[in-house]
């Protein structure tokens, strides 16, 4: 009988397996996390600097903007002199001027609300050690005592299993990546969007940027959600029938636990297009 520190089947699956649940507590660590504090601050000060610099040039389009509104929704310059219509234009320039210099602020009060969401989640979820994806006690002794003839065609399912569980763990891991650096680049370039609500016919350029903006962020809680539910799953491993051969056993096991790793990862990768649909955006 072979122990489980010499076991080379078991040691592969349960290393593809550790490196499915690293990514996933990876993934609620990314999630929870606020720009501010990810890589001690680093790219959140550069991204701060960029958007100070890119204010400047949005007040610039803002006066542009709001030239272009004015030109295009008055028919003559007596009408701006009308009370009503001077008031209405001073507010809507006033409105957009604060909007470009205080956006940064309003921008990061969507995320805390949206993160407060997401604590929450977690929190009620009650998500602990033991709902991670871990081989059955069952299927190790099985392959244990499997010969050395017949483990032979254990190990290509092994390898197999072992490579999508790998290569789906790093796939999920970049697509949530790939949401954080997005929430740096809305921050970044957020002044000059944000000037066109200047002028009439611009400002849906400013209302779709703060809704894909609030799409990014809803996106966690999407996330989130996917991970807790295939959480749930992973701590109810599959039925295995130990009168089976280990390579059944084992093709079972993995087939289910990739099945539903498909599952998450596939709705972790569409959970912008979930947000959109959700939120009529």
């Amino acid at each position: 009988m072979l122990f489980l520190s010499e076991s080379w089947v078991v040691d592969n699956i349960n290393n593809a397996l550790n490196t499915w649940n690293s990514k996933l507590t990876e993934i609620f660590q990314l999630i929870t996390e606020s720009p501010e504090t990810f890589r001690n601050g680093a790219i959140w000060k550069v991204i701060l600097n960029i958007n100070g610099a890119l204010q400047a040039i949005g007040l610039s389009l803002l006066v542009l903007f709001f030239l272009v509104g004015v030109i295009k929704t008055c028919g003559s310059f007596d009408e701006i002199k009308r009370p009503e219509q001077a008031v209405k234009l001073f507010i809507r320039f006033a409105l957009a001027k604060t909007l470009v210099t205080y956006g940064l602020n309003i921008m990061l009060s969507i995320f805390e609300i949206v993160q407060g969401i997401v604590s929450k989640m977690i929190t009620t979820a009650g998500l602990t050690n033991s709902m991670k994806a871990v081989l059955p006690s069952a299927i190790e002794t099985a392959i244990n005592n499997t010969s050395f003839l017949k483990s032979v065609p254990l190990w290509a399912v092994t390898l197999i299993g072992v490579l999508v569980i790998t290569v789906l763990s790093f796939v999920m891991v970049l697509t949530v990546y790939g949401r954080f650096f997005r929430l740096y680049l809305y921050t970044a370039i957020a002044p000059i969007p944000l000037s066109t609500f200047a002028g009439e016919p611009t400002q849906n350029i400013g209302r779709s940027f703060l809704k894909s903006y609030s799409a990014v962020c809803l996106e966690g809680v999407i996330i989130v959600l996917s991970c807790i539910i295939f959480s749930l799953f992973a701590s109810s491993p599959p039925t295995i029938d130990g009168n089976v051969s280990a390579v059944t056993q084992v093709w079972k096991y993995l087939g289910e636990v990739i099945f539903n790793m498909l599952i998450l990862v596939g709705a972790i990768k569409t959970s912008d297009r979930v947000v959109r649909e959700m939120m009529g955006l």
